[in-house]
Formats: C-alpha cells, structure tokens, sequence
C-alpha cells in the first residue's frame, strides 16, 4: 500500500528527531581511580650524583573516557602532599616540611584536564592544570591506554587502564629549595586503573 506524503512527511520528521537523541544518548564512561592501582612516581637529580626516586601513596580521583572518542576524556585527580615516600624517613620529613611541599599548609595537589590531543591508535596527550603549592601551572603528560574490560578476577566490574609519563619544572611552583643542585625538570612516571562506575 502506497503511503501518502503526508504520512513521509511524519516518518522523515520522526527520523530528523530520533537521529540528534541517537546522538546524545551516547555518553562517556565514569571511572572511579582504584587507589590500590595507582602509582604515581617521581625522580630529581641530587647534586649530580645520583638520582633520588619517590612517590605518592594516597590518590583519588575520577576520569570520564569514551573509547570511541578519547579526545572527550576528561580527569580530575586529587594526591595528599604528606603520602610523600622516598624511601627514607629522615628525607621524607623534609620533603613534608616548608623547603619542598610544604604539607600543613598545601595539603593536596590537584590535576585537573583541560584537553586530550589523539597522537595514535593508543596513545594521546593530556593536557590539565597541576595546582602546587598553591600555583596553577599546565602540564602535558604522554598517555597510553592499556585496555579495558571486564576484570578477570571480578568478573562483576569494568576496568581501564593507563600509563603516562611527562615532566616539570619545580621551580615554576616557587620549589626553590637548593636549585639548580637539586635538579629543577622532574620526570613523571603515572599508571592507573580506574572501575566503571
């Protein structure tokens, strides 16, 4: 049966309408950081002798990430300054205090994206702003995605995960402390997994 044009008419506007909710109705994924799986190192050269590693032990935060469209992605990721270990006691105690991160008085450093560049198949750049020590500066970090999928031990929840690495200068946080003969560039090592929430 012939269908009359006022009838196509309907069933193009309905078609017009249905197309843009198609459209919105994909969204990013949430992912909550699983703080037992992020790591977030750190390495300064030290009177140019050696090299001294560090990393922070307390890391929580969010990221939105749509695996069709990465460069929609976006995070928000908060480290407690005092979770600070490098492998010393004594060392740690000054790296908490007033020379370094100053902990009582800059509790938390924040990272917070701005923008993802895609760089490959698997890899982008991640652009936020990092807040220390009061100072808001940009930072790019190098990101891989790993995978994501069903874990394989908890068959229940979803998981992605990432690696990154990128660099700063300490000094442009007002980290001046025996500069340069503690090395101003300090190299970054990050590897998360964050669960679909």
């Amino acid at each position: 049966m012939k269908q009359s044009k006022k009838q196509l008419g309907l069933l193009a506007a309905a078609a017009l309408i249905a197309l843009p909710l198609g459209f919105t109705a994909v969204q990013a994924d949430s992912y909550k950081i699983d703080e037992t799986h992020a790591h977030a190192a750190f390495s300064v050269t030290h009177l140019g002798f050696s090299t001294t590693y560090g990393q922070f032990k307390a890391i929580e935060g969010t990221f939105e990430f749509d695996e069709a469209a990465p460069e929609k992605s976006t995070v928000d990721v908060t480290i407690q300054t005092n979770s600070v270990d490098t492998a010393n006691d004594a060392r740690d105690e000054h790296v908490r205090g007033a020379d370094f991160f100053d902990v009582e008085k800059f509790p938390t450093m924040t990272f917070k994206s701005t923008g993802v560049e895609v760089t490959g198949e698997n890899t982008g750049n991640l652009t936020g702003d990092l807040t220390l020590l009061g100072v808001t500066k940009p930072v790019t970090l190098a990101v891989t995605f790993n995978k994501a999928g069903p874990h394989p031990f908890k068959k229940e929840i979803t998981v992605a995960g990432f690696n990154a690495t990128g660099e700063l200068d300490r000094t442009d946080f007002g980290m001046n402390y025996a500069s340069p003969m503690i090395g101003n560039t300090i190299p970054l090592i990050i590897s998360v997994e964050g669960i679909k929430q």
